[in-house]
């Protein structure tokens, strides 16, 4: 009964085969306790003494040692399986890439998805009928009243200076005045129409000078990025929109107006068409990534041929040769416009400018072509064919 391998612990183990689990070296260390014999009894019996290794041994002994301490001393001491693992999922197919920037305008879109097939990214439909009831108001404004013509380009104006101060102010901060933003746009637009461009640049120092005055009844804080951000959009949305309304104050006003509209719609068509087909090089990846060089030489291509058609057979003692250059000048303006834009709204951390037009964004969103577009037009015109 004095084998030590016959002890019997309490919880009712047993010690493994000294042949099984415990290489050559000193036994194991036994538990702490009173020990058993067969017959139940309690037997007193002193712990075994585990020699320490010696400081100096060698190093093949001080690994065995380790060896022989690590691991279960018990059969019911096994460790733990590890949990199942989940089984795996199948990879989804990814997404095919959408061409564009999800509308047409700019130099196009590139870029083909799986299979070979291209979708726009956005609702066709919705744009297609927003734009035809756009263009039927534009229409029967411009060639019944031209007065109601203006008070189209004022409502344009004065939603897309709500617009912009919006977004300003919701992601950056910023805190343009919206009031005499809006009231000095109405006023420039109507000024223009009326004194020509003396009138357009008085108005547009008047309506500076109100937002500086308007600024003032608030705290200082931000006052500089404010009326510097007003003052900027007074320039680019109202100011650059009076030229369409002195455009229209020529004999032939309606058409000029008509040929403006139209070149720069076929441009953005050209491009977002020829882009989202044969598009593959990026025109400005880190402002527009969706927008191609392909597109930009669709959008010249088909501004040019508009243009030498409008000319020849809408204005009055136009050339065709003078609608080339015109539709040249105004792919590589409307490009323009839409790339500041896009600018402007990366900064702001935003997709659209607004929603109030299904499948096409906010107004700004259909302006931005076309605001830096109209002196272009204007003055090229006067250049050609005279006010």
């Amino acid at each position: 009964m004095s084998d030590f391998s016959r002890v019997t612990p309490p919880t009712g183990g047993q010690w493994g085969p000294p042949d099984q689990g415990y290489p050559p070296g000193p036994a194991p260390v036994a538990p702490a306790g009173p020990a058993f014999d067969g017959h139940g009894a309690q037997q007193t019996r002193p712990m075994p003494l585990v020699p320490d290794t010696p400081a100096g041994g060698d190093q093949d002994d001080r690994d065995r040692g380790a060896a022989r301490l690590s691991g279960p001393l018990f059969r019911d001491e096994m460790p733990q399986e590890p949990m199942p693992s989940p089984p795996p999922v199948a990879p989804q197919p990814a997404p095919s890439p959408q061409p564009g920037d999800g509308r047409s305008g700019g130099a196009g879109a590139g870029g083909a998805g799986t299979g070979g097939k291209k979708r726009a990214g956005r609702d066709l439909r919705a744009a297609i009928g927003v734009g035809v009831g756009l263009g039927v108001v534009i229409l029967a404004s411009l060639f019944v009243w031209k007065a109601a013509f203006v008070g189209v380009i004022v409502v344009a104006v004065v939603v897309g200076l709500w617009e912009l101060t919006s977004r300003l102010s919701e992601r950056k901060g910023i805190r343009a005045p919206l009031v005499p933003l809006a009231v000095g746009g109405a006023a420039m637009v109507v000024a223009g129409y009326v004194r020509g461009a003396e009138g357009a640049w008085v108005a547009m120092a008047l309506t500076a000078l109100a937002v500086l005055v308007w600024r003032m009844t608030e705290p200082p804080d931000g006052y500089l990025k404010d009326v510097t951000a007003g003052v900027f959009a007074a320039f680019y949305v109202p100011f650059l929109a009076t030229f369409v309304a002195m455009m229209l104050t020529a004999g032939d006003g309606p058409w000029r107006v008509l040929t403006f509209l139209l070149l720069t719609v076929v441009s953005d068509t050209g491009a977002y068409a020829v882009g989202w087909r044969f598009g593959k090089r990026k025109l400005a990846p880190r402002i527009s990534p969706g927008k191609t060089r392909e597109g930009l030489l669709g959008a010249v291509t088909f501004a040019m041929a508009a243009g030498a058609l409008c000319t020849h057979f809408l204005i009055d003692g136009g050339l065709w040769w003078q609608g080339l250059l015109l539709g040249l000048a105004v792919s590589v303006s409307a490009t323009l416009g839409d790339l500041g834009e896009s600018m402007i709204k990366r900064d702001l951390g935003i997709k659209d400018m607004g929603t109030l037009l299904p499948g096409h964004g906010g107004i700004m969103d259909r302006l931005d072509s076309l605001l830096p577009t109209a002196p272009v037009v204007w003055l090229l015109l006067v250049l050609f064919v005279g006010g």
